[in-house]
């Protein structure tokens, strides 16, 4: 899973063409769009080797969602994730929302779209499924320490009146992230490692339960490519190592790029709180000497 704002690599999925009417924030949705045509689906959670994945695939020749796309792409990514994610948990089917958040790529990894795997395969049942996988305790650590670090700082995230159409798509991704990841999969208790331990190997046992034998790879990147390619059918990249995208830098610094928006943000918001009360004590002034005037004028009389 990306952090925020994290800088377009060389070799990403370049944003795909959209067909869309209204959504919530004013972001796009869809109307009569086909599925979306994936190749590839990813089902391992974010943190577990999912961006290197990510480098990988579009370095085989895939268009490659991935949640970087969402941050990139927010005008266009946020609303569709949302209401995919609403239509989840009111157990509807969020194909539309999906057709529009992956138009125009070939393969889909990380958060948000590993949520959605299930109904992905659904629709793409030829598809090859790439479960990416890596020790819980390390996973735990890295997802804890990056990530969910984060969620304070979303919900920190409260714009004023006269920004807040401006943020939206910024403060929908947050309420994706929510609904989906930390309020929905892990029920507001990711703080519980036991609770998520759970949650994380219960997820793992359901895709080898879903996905059909012989469309499932089960992979560690520290593997390279030989498992990849072997299981897509690609030739292996000569001269090219595996991608080892470690993000934690990036995720330190967009964190805290986020953690001064919110203080500005905060710090807006109480001046235009200010400059509401003297207004109204202004006007409650102006009004008071009015009354003194009409006084006045009435005893002169």
């Amino acid at each position: 899973m990306a952090s925020p704002a994290v800088p377009r690599a060389a070799n990403a999925a370049p944003s795909p063409p959209q067909t869309a009417v209204s959504a919530p924030g004013g972001a796009a949705t869809t109307s009569g769009l086909a599925a979306p045509r994936l190749e590839v689906i990813g089902a391992g959670f974010g943190r577990t080797g999912t961006m290197s994945l990510c480098a990988a695939l579009n370095q085989l020749g895939y268009r490659t969602h991935h949640m970087k796309e969402v941050y990139h792409n927010s005008s266009s990514q946020s609303g569709p994730w949302l209401l995919a994610t609403r239509a989840k948990a009111a157990g509807r089917p969020a194909r539309e929302a999906l057709a529009v958040a992956l138009e125009g790529y070939s393969a889909a990894v990380d958060w948000p779209s590993v949520e959605f795997y299930r109904e992905l395969l659904e629709t793409n049942p030829e598809a090859k499924v790439v479960l990416t996988t890596r020790d819980f305790d390390s996973w735990y650590a890295s997802a804890r320490s990056t990530i969910y670090a984060g969620r304070a700082i979303g919900q920190a995230l409260r714009p004023p009146w006269f920004r807040a159409r401006a943020l939206r798509p910024l403060t929908d991704i947050f309420r994706m992230h929510e609904e989906l990841i930390w309020g929905g999969l892990f029920e507001g208790r990711f703080e519980d490692r036991d609770y998520v331990k759970q949650v994380y190997e219960a997820h793992i046992a359901e895709v080898r339960r879903v996905v059909p034998r012989g469309q499932l790879l089960e992979f560690s990147v520290k593997e390279g490519w030989g498992p990849l390619c072997a299981f897509l059918g690609k030739p292996v990249p000569q001269g090219e190592p595996f991608p080892n995208v470690n993000d934690k830098e990036d995720f330190k610094r967009n964190t805290q790029a986020l953690r001064d928006l919110a203080g500005r943000l905060q710090a807006e918001a109480r001046l235009w709180r200010a400059a509401v009360a003297v207004a109204a004590a202004a006007g409650a002034v102006g009004v008071a000497v009015a009354v003194v005037r009409v006084r006045a004028g009435r005893q002169s009389s």
